[in-house]
């Protein structure tokens, strides 16, 4: 099958680029951008010698022609743009963006600041956090993938939310994620004197990836009250780490809560659940699709610590992407993710 990558100069797409070029069934037919048309290679010299394919405008009639699906990694604002005009070619559309995850267009352009998109178009795109919705993600034509911090934290907290085994009013998020989270843009927060030997809280319980987390978790508990969420910048280049706090409303070990996350992720090849005392690190996933989750109960609190890691432009994004067109096209859902975490 042909594929086409939008947004390939970013880090999410040259990471989709990667993944795919090894995929034994996906082919990497065309890459396009809104910036000069130059050889891949001149934007990620790193792809010297591996690819001949150069960057070219986005037509969206073109690309349907010749593609059987397309990976939209543009920005926020701006792939909610595109996304219509491929709607009307019936290519498969995966959007890495924020644009289509929000089922509610106000709540949209409070935290994006942007225009929503037709709710036509939201209503029929099938949220992808794959070990999750694959039911509806198997046959789609139109995913959301969702955010790094979600995926993080969702995957964290689903068994205990959907099993009602917490306090919903309580639900605190500890993010940190690497430097490549933010894109590559130029910004004086992101030279390498500003995070070097450094770490800081950003964007303090307003980040845009708030009102996503709690729409699932709504989604799974209609009682789950707004969440305190907050980001910080760690000194790396990839990586995320969500320590999640909640309150049991019963009395329950360790070890059972291992168990119930071992039971609910026994179908789940990319989610890993560390043994009593064990908790994972971001280099434990690097470069890989694989998300990693350490438990604690607190017995004098009576409180849970959920620790969950994911490579963000993987998991939280590309591997991810993949993953979702691997399920949307009948594929075991591994197929061509299987990569060992680069370690150390």
């Amino acid at each position: 099958m042909k594929v086409s990558i939008i947004g390939t100069t970013g880090y999410g797409g040259g990471e989709l680029f990667r993944i795919l070029h090894h995929h034994p069934v996906f082919t990497v037919q065309s890459v396009h951008t809104t910036r000069d048309e130059t050889p891949l290679s001149d934007e990620f010299p790193h792809l010297n010698g591996i690819t001949n394919l150069k960057l070219e405008p986005i037509d969206t009639e073109e690309i349907a022609k010749h593609s059987n699906i397309v990976f939209i990694a543009a920005p926020s604002g701006v792939s909610s743009k595109l996304v219509p005009a491929f709607m009307e070619t019936g290519i498969q559309i995966i959007d890495l963006s924020g644009d289509l995850r929000l089922t509610d267009g106000e709540v949209y352009r409070k935290w994006y600041k942007h225009e929503p998109v037709e709710s036509r178009l939201v209503e029929k795109a099938v949220y992808g956090l794959s070990e999750w919705n694959k039911e509806k993600i198997i046959g789609a034509k139109l995913i959301a993938n969702p955010g790094c911090y979600p995926t993080a934290t969702l995957l964290g907290l689903a068994p205990v939310v959907k099993a009602g085994l917490i306090d919903p009013n309580i639900i605190i998020i500890d993010a940190k994620s690497g430097a490549s989270g933010a894109g590559r843009s130029v910004a004086k927060s992101l030279l390498f004197s500003e995070i070097n030997e450094n770490f800081r809280i950003y964007k303090v319980n307003e980040h845009q990836h708030i009102p996503e987390i709690e729409q699932q978790l709504n989604l799974w508990n209609a009682e789950v009250s707004p969440i305190t969420f907050n980001t910080h910048l760690l000194p790396i280049t990839r990586g995320i780490m969500a320590t999640i706090h909640v309150k049991l409303t019963e009395n329950m070990s360790t070890d059972r809560l291992i168990e119930l996350y071992k039971d609910q992720y026994l179908r789940s090849p990319f989610v890993r659940i560390r043994q009593k005392g064990n908790f994972p690190s971001v280099k434990e996933v690097s470069g890989s699709n694989y998300c990693d989750i350490g438990l604690h109960v607190d017995e004098r609190t009576g409180r849970l610590t959920i620790v969950s890691v994911i490579d963000n432009l993987m998991k939280g994004a590309a591997g991810q992407a993949v993953q979702n067109a691997n399920l949307m096209n009948g594929l075991n859902e591994k197929t061509g993710l299987e990569f060992v975490p680069i370690y150390p």
